[in-house]
């Protein structure tokens, strides 16, 4: 695995530290520690390939201006049998370091011989990570909240795993509880409706204003009276809402599973609520909370010292029912997360309406022995379905409310899953379904796609004209000194650190961007350069650079879980 833009800054870093001690040695420079610098890309490359800002951060140390700082150690500094050309000092005392066209030519080689390996790292030293996402509540389809939660989590997963940790996905049932009670309530009041002859639909006024009224509730109780007739009709509630949630509960977490596969969205594994309480570790780690002296009774309910921890204000977690509340398997199911089966961390993909929640779960593992730090949370800001600047709210071809399912029969997946990706998971933004489905270079999607299926096209092309492209040499690739192709090879580079600082930062987005850069400078490179009909080197360069730009894009949309098509 390489990462050409992480080895060109430690390179950096041990040319100015080792022009620091030729700098003391010499006596320009009094013997000290130098402080922490940053070695970054400028925004303005043109400045050059990196900056160091070792002198601004050493004033205060050696006593001395900025600049002359820069100075001591540029003159200090050794660029023989390195990967730079030159440095030069700029503005107030930045070391500005130019690459020489030598690392140009071994970073297509590099993705050459990496191929769909290349953009892999080992940043994450092979940490176990497990992603929870989407786990929506299985009495109904899932919303606009879950397709954003989707894209984001598998791609989360997808970049970590790229990033070097080992990755799980895993999908939490919430199949106990309120929600469960809800659910069987409604199936039992719609099967009482068939059983009596009558047809039923999700706006019928007596139906409880805290049950579910969808459709997908009435087809339930028609399809358990379709094999059961009305022998339920006349037994205990309790006995009838078991038997048709024991029919319904297992079609619904099916049918979850079957739309996130079209979603291309695959599970490690699918983990029950309901296995945390017949387990006993539900009431364990209340136990546990209790023999620590972290609980207290207050009209009969037993309450957690949050507040002792950080939280916002203590909470219940069994009531004065002797029923524990909605957070005691959430605390439970972290806890087997992060002790039982022993994950280095735990990423939850959650909405914004979690803010709250979060410090007081990240509380209770730390009352309960487990640093809160290993407890990480994508909080998800809501999405806005768009078409003709108005914002839409049911299915173009269903006239239903749009769910995921909806949604993918209106558009492609490919644009569901990169529209979801294009801000990052705390913003608000509208998804135009209008410019998803567009065929031009308007819709994002498209026009990296349209990159790499043009870089197919120049390989069909070179085919049906008898070219043969062949194994390049650094000498071949010295000739690619236009700048749109310093410009496509540098971004090239720096496909494996945005990986890396995507993980770093939970934020698949960056390869989103990403990819639309690369492709943007992908068309700027065809327009500037011609392929076919140069000298022969150089033209066996391009094919290689265009070659090197096509594995890169594959492998970016690989990682969106994007289809990468060779012709549009």
């Amino acid at each position: 695995m390489v990462n050409p833009i992480l080895d060109i800054k430690r390179e950096c870093r041990a040319l100015v530290e080792q022009a620091l001690a030729a700098a003391m040695e010499s006596g320009q420079l009094e013997r000290s520690a130098l402080p922490d610098f940053q070695v970054e890309i400028p925004a303005d490359v043109s400045h050059g390939d990196l900056s160091a800002n070792a002198a601004l951060v050493s004033a205060r140390t050696f006593r001395k201006a900025p600049r002359m700082i820069a100075d001591i150690l540029a003159g200090a500094i050794r660029l023989e049998g390195s990967s730079f050309d030159r440095v030069e000092v700029a503005g107030p005392g930045f070391l500005n370091f130019f690459l020489g066209r030598e690392w140009f030519s071994q970073d297509v080689l590099h993705v050459l011989k990496e191929q769909d390996q290349y953009g892999r790292t080992a940043f994450g030293g092979g940490k176990r990570m497990l992603v929870e996402f989407v786990s929506a509540n299985p009495t109904g389809p899932m919303h606009i909240g879950n397709a954003r939660g989707g894209a984001i989590g598998d791609t989360l997963a997808s970049v970590l795993d790229w990033a070097g940790y080992d990755v799980n996905r895993e999908f939490y049932i919430n199949d106990a509880g309120n929600q469960i009670n809800k659910f069987g309530l409604s199936l039992s009041l719609r099967y009482l409706q068939v059983c009596a002859g009558e047809e039923g639909s999700p706006d019928d006024s007596y139906m409880p204003e805290d049950s579910y009224h969808g459709q997908d509730i009435i087809d339930h109780a028609r399809a358990f009276y379709a094999l059961h007739g009305d022998a339920y009709r006349e037994v205990s509630e309790e006995e009838r809402r078991r038997a048709l949630v024991a029919y319904a509960l297992p079609l619904n977490i099916e049918g979850l599973e079957r739309d996130l596969l079209r979603y291309r969205i695959r599970y490690d594994r699918w983990f029950k609520e309901s296995s945390l309480h017949e387990s006993g570790e539900a009431a364990r780690v209340v136990e546990m909370l209790t023999q620590k002296g972290y609980t207290y009774e207050e009209e009969g309910a037993l309450w957690f010292r949050a507040t002792d921890f950080g939280a916002d204000k203590d909470f219940v977690l069994r009531r004065s029912n002797g029923f524990f509340t909605y957070v005691v398997p959430d605390i439970a199911y972290h806890y087997n997360k992060l002790v039982t089966r022993g994950y280095d961390k735990a990423i939850d993909v959650l909405g914004a309406d979690h803010h709250g929640y979060v410090p007081r779960l990240k509380a209770a593992l730390q009352a309960l022995g487990v640093d809160p730090d290993r407890l990480d949370v994508v909080l998800m800001q809501m999405v806005r379905l768009v078409r003709g600047h108005e914002v839409v709210k049911l299915s173009k071809r269903s006239g239903k409310a749009i769910t995921l399912v909806t949604l993918l029969d209106d558009i492609p997946i490919d644009a569901a899953r990169f529209f979801f990706n294009l801000r990052e998971a705390n913003s608000q933004f509208d998804f135009d379904l209008d410019l998803a489905v567009e065929q031009t270079s308007s819709n994002p999607v498209y026009y990296v796609q349209y990159a790499h299926a043009r870089i197919c096209s120049i390989m069909v092309k070179l085919a049906a004209e008898g070219i043969q492209p062949r194994a390049v040499t650094p000498a071949d690739l010295a000739a690619l000194t236009a700048p749109a192709e310093i410009e496509l090879i540098r971004r090239i580079a720096q496909f494996p650190e945005e990986i890396a600082e995507a993980a770093r930062s939970y934020d698949p987005a960056r390869i989103t961007r990403y990819t639309t850069d690369l492709a943007t400078l992908f068309h700027k490179f065809y327009n500037a350069c011609k392929v076919i009909g140069e000298d022969e080197s150089l033209m066996q360069a391009r094919i290689a650079l265009c070659e090197a730009t096509r594995i890169t894009l594959e492998n970016a949309l690989t990682v969106l879980g994007i289809t990468a098509p060779v012709s549009m």
